[in-house]
């Protein structure tokens, strides 16, 4: 069986050198939770240190990339807990991963999604992709370098208009 509940990892291609990791947790519209991160923290890893690879993608369901962090998951946690337990940390590990890693996206890439897909070195968006920062919706901000990364991609006006309002954009 696989060793991943919350992912579908193999490798792909004619040569067997792309590494495709599927974020599977259809019911929760493929939402980030400490489980689903420690196992793409893995995944990335381990298709890093494979030879074989030569460029990793990521990608979810047809709708939903990643509809954000898991809200069920933090809404009890107060500041000082998140804080001090090191939450949202190695969110960056796409970012450190030295091999090439491209963000298929389709559905939802919303808040922890669309900061996802934005570490990544390129994303593909399919017709029906909508990126946003709601955060601001739940009375919060984006948490893993979000407004800094939007800022680069899409200029600070608009960055700052998905932010500050919530609203999202299509590829």
């Amino acid at each position: 069986g696989s060793p991943y509940q919350y992912l579908a990892v193999q490798r792909t291609g004619a040569r067997q050198s792309v590494g495709l990791i599927q974020l599977n947790r259809p019911q929760a519209l493929n939402a980030l939770c400490e489980g689903l991160m420690q196992e793409l923290r893995q995944a990335l890893e381990a298709l890093e240190n494979d030879p074989q690879v030569g460029a990793i993608v990521i990608t979810g369901s047809q709708k939903a990339f990643a509809a954000g962090a898991d809200i069920k998951e933090m809404q009890n946690k107060t500041f000082q807990e998140c804080y001090s337990s090191g939450f949202l940390a190695g969110w960056d590990k796409v970012s450190t991963v030295r091999k090439p890693i491209i963000a298929a996206v389709n559905g939802y890439a919303l808040g922890g999604g669309c900061e996802l897909a934005m570490m990544c070195d390129i994303i593909y968006a399919g017709e029906k992709a909508q990126f946003g920062q709601p955060e601001i919706l739940l009375g919060t901000i984006p948490g893993a370098g979000g407004t800094q990364r939007l800022t680069r991609a899409v200029g600070k006006s608009l960055a700052m208009e998905m932010v500050l309002t919530g609203d999202r954009i299509s590829a």
